[in-house]
């Protein structure tokens, strides 16, 4: 680690060595995330009018990466994490850029555009750990909430800006050539990072990739953190399945407002979200994390629960539909409150996982420990493409479910303090 003076600041940040350009390549790639997640669905929606498609695609895009967790933590364990990274936004561009040009030459099929996206997310899992465990090893420990303030802030930045800018390319240009931009902006992230160096670190492993990543999953499995998290956070996480879909159709049928509303309803979430992430990342969160991770949690509940009146209402094109301004005011509000929410939660999350990590296994812990807890989005996105074709009510429904489920888990899985020297090597 880096030797800095006892400065607790934001700008302190600053000063750590090669700091400031993983942020702004990791600044660019969570906008193009935020704005492909958005994009894709309404370029699926727009070209095959299909909710279920819309559903597999978003769980093809991501659940590939979830199952190579523990081999892609051995990866970066041994060999470093800027490459890696920038390996999965150069797959990343590729893969985009060659959906694009297959649908403006009208030759993509809904299967091909299924394997495009299944072969493209098994490396997604190398730039989402190993930017979250690069944090801890590149920044000393007093100002670990701060740099996961900056963390999470760059998924609510991306929220903030990337549905926009993804739904106003897909409603003037199109949902290809929206794609091709969002994989050159890839390019630029990779770019970006091109000669940082990783952080010496020591890591106990055995020289074979899987019994060295069968040790990771019985180290998460031992870690009661962890493993409490796992549970918790992939409930959850079905409920952002849930509204990755549920979203855009409460917009564009319930509402009959175009693509470009669908992008500024999902930057509700992102103006709260950079608030209230900074406003929790300038806490010492020692203590306080198993009230910052359950709280949240089970507020967010009645935040989904806003959408029912707009899913339960009749159709724009039909007589006796819901005001379009109490509708977006209700959908709108939803996410604005689910922004505010994920600060607290974010910051703890990210904290007590790297608190309680041993650091010679943080890259195998992190991306299995990532893979469990998102793993819920993928399902929560097929599940909810089946549901909603029959019941946006349902869909939503399934969304609050999720959310009281996950605080009722994370309240009796999590340890309430450190348990101490947890699942030894």
């Amino acid at each position: 680690m880096t030797d800095l003076p006892l400065d607790r600041s934001y700008r302190s940040l600053l000063r750590v060595p090669d700091l400031g350009r993983v942020i702004l390549s990791m600044g660019v790639a969570r906008i193009a995330q935020g704005m492909l997640s958005v994009a894709m669905v309404l370029f699926t929606l727009t070209e095959y009018h299909s909710p279920e498609l819309a559903g597999v695609v978003t769980f093809a895009s991501t659940f590939p990466s979830i199952v190579v967790s523990p081999i892609a933590g051995v990866l970066l364990d041994r060999h470093g994490r800027t490459r890696l990274i920038i390996l999965d936004y150069i797959v990343a561009l590729g893969a985009l850029v060659l959906i694009g040009a297959l649908a403006l030459a009208h030759l993509l099929s809904p299967w091909l555009l299924v394997l495009i996206a299944t072969l493209a997310s098994i490396t997604g899992i190398l730039s989402a750990v190993g930017l979250r465990s690069l944090f801890p090893l590149m920044v000393p420990e007093p100002l670990w909430e701060r740099a996961n303030a900056v963390d999470s802030n760059g998924y609510v930045l991306a929220q903030l800006l990337g549905p926009p800018i993804a739904a106003g390319l897909v409603a003037l240009a199109g949902g290809p050539v929206a794609l091709i931009l969002i994989g050159l902006a890839f390019g630029l992230a990779a770019t970006a990072i091109v000669g940082v160096s990783d952080p010496e670190t020591e890591v106990t492993a055995t020289g074979s990739l899987l019994n060295d990543a069968w040790q990771g999953v019985r180290y998460v499995w031992r870690n009661q953190t962890l493993r409490g998290l796992g549970f918790s956070i992939a409930v959850l996480n079905l409920t952002g399945g849930v509204t990755t879909i549920v979203v855009p159709l409460l917009v564009l049928r319930q509402l009959g407002a175009g693509e470009a509303a669908v992008g500024l309803v999902f930057a509700a979430s992102g103006v709260s979200g950079i608030v209230s992430a900074l406003m929790f990342g300038r806490m010492d969160s020692r203590g306080r994390e198993w009230a910052m991770l359950v709280l949240p949690v089970m507020g967010m509940a009645g935040a989904v629960a806003l959408m029912l009146p707009v899913a339960a209402a009749v159709p724009a094109n039909l007589p006796g539909a819901i005001d379009q301004r109490i509708g977006f005011l209700l959908v709108g509000g939803s996410l604005f409150l689910v922004g505010l929410l994920n600060g607290p939660l974010d910051i703890a999350l990210f904290t007590v996982r790297q608190r309680r990590t041993d650091p010679a296994w943080m890259g195998r812990a992190f991306a299995i420990s990532m893979g469990f807890n998102f793993v819920g989005v993928p399902i929560g996105a097929v599940l909810t493409g089946l549901i909603a074709a029959g019941s946006l009510v349902a869909a939503v429904v399934l969304g609050i479910v999720a959310c009281v489920a996950s605080g009722v888990l994370g309240a009796t899985l999590i340890p309430v303090n450190d348990p101490g020297a947890e699942a030894p090597a």
